[in-house]
């Protein structure tokens, strides 16, 4: 069986990721979306929050499944025998920061990191996302309904 995980903070989940999840699972036979804690981030949705918003939106994908954990990933790695990450690529400002960290983990842990490029509209961060919404701009079509809810009942005021 092959395992990989796919790993984020996924402050929200946007359906970019939703898209890469997808494509994933059609390639592995099963696939741990990890929504990782990482101290130098403010985050809007706490770590439940977002295990509980990928779960709602990947409950029809039968081998992904979602999990959190804080600390270094080559750590979670380790402990849950993985040999492979899974990163969404946008554009070649994510390719250098991401291969920084690929290199990273190889050299740490031995993990070896696939790129999967995100299709073309689907081409925006979780940033971006929330900072159109608190402006009131309408992010509707880049958002699962459900967590558009959570994000209208989470706005900034």
């Amino acid at each position: 069986m092959t395992r990989v995980i796919y790993p984020g903070s996924f402050d929200p989940v946007t359906n970019g990721h939703l898209d890469v999840i997808r494509r994933i699972g059609a390639i592995y036979d099963q696939v741990v979306v990890g929504v990782m804690v990482n101290i130098n981030k403010k985050y809007r949705f706490t770590v439940e929050e977002r295990v509980d918003m990928l779960r709602e939106v990947t409950a029809d994908l039968d081998n992904v499944r979602v999990e959190s954990s804080s600390g270094l990933l080559v750590d979670y790695c380790r402990r849950e025998k993985f040999t492979t990450v899974v990163r969404g690529l946008r554009t070649v400002r994510d390719f250098e920061g991401e291969m920084q960290l690929a290199q990273m983990n190889y050299g740490l842990a031995g993990v070896e990191t696939v790129f999967m490029m995100t299709s073309h509209q689907y081409n925006f961060s979780s940033t971006l996302v929330k900072e159109v919404m608190d402006v009131g701009g309408d992010v509707s079509h880049l958002i699962a309904p459900s967590v558009l809810s959570r994000m209208k009942a989470n706005a900034v005021a």
